[in-house]
């Protein structure tokens, strides 16, 4: 089966045209996460108070409950905690675009925090968890609004 799901070197498109534009909510609560990856940045709440490191983003601290975690800048790098590679798409759009790689990414700079995306690549590659990775910024400003993705690599 032929897959397509490579990043594309001259349109820097990993994923194809059709799928849901990523949005911040209507609250505004992840907004710091998506401007900093348009900005080529991986931000990750932090609280103020008692220091814990948190992703997905939430209006309070998990740990102490505090209000407003801070939003810091990390590298972003880390290593693969757990992998699925997908057969069934999650989207008509991607359809015939499978198999891919999910990866749930460990952050050891961010306290540990995990986060999934894309591993770009051979979709048939070996996986090993506890493989470093790195992310790689694909950024869509032709689009309305424009965005921008955290795709992984292997490092």
């Amino acid at each position: 089966m032929k897959n397509d799901l490579t990043l594309n070197l001259t349109s820097n498109r990993y994923l194809p045209k059709g799928l849901p534009i990523p949005v911040p909510e209507a609250d505004g609560l992840s907004e710091p996460y998506w401007q900093g990856l348009k900005e080529g940045l991986l931000k990750v709440q932090r609280c103020v108070k008692c220091e814990t490191w948190q992703f997905a983003p939430e209006w309070i601290c998990h740990r102490c409950h505090e209000i407003h975690p801070d939003w810091v800048t990390v590298r972003p790098k880390g290593r693969i905690y757990s992998w699925e590679r997908v057969w069934h798409p999650a989207h008509t759009v991607i359809r015939n675009y499978g198999p891919y790689l999910a990866v749930l990414v460990e952050l050891p700079e961010a306290g540990h925090v995990r986060m999934i995306g894309n591993l770009l690549g051979d979709p048939l590659q070996d996986v090993v968890i506890g493989q470093e990775v790195v992310g790689i910024f694909e950024h869509h400003p032709e689009e309305l609004p424009p965005y921008s993705l955290l795709q992984w690599r292997l490092a």
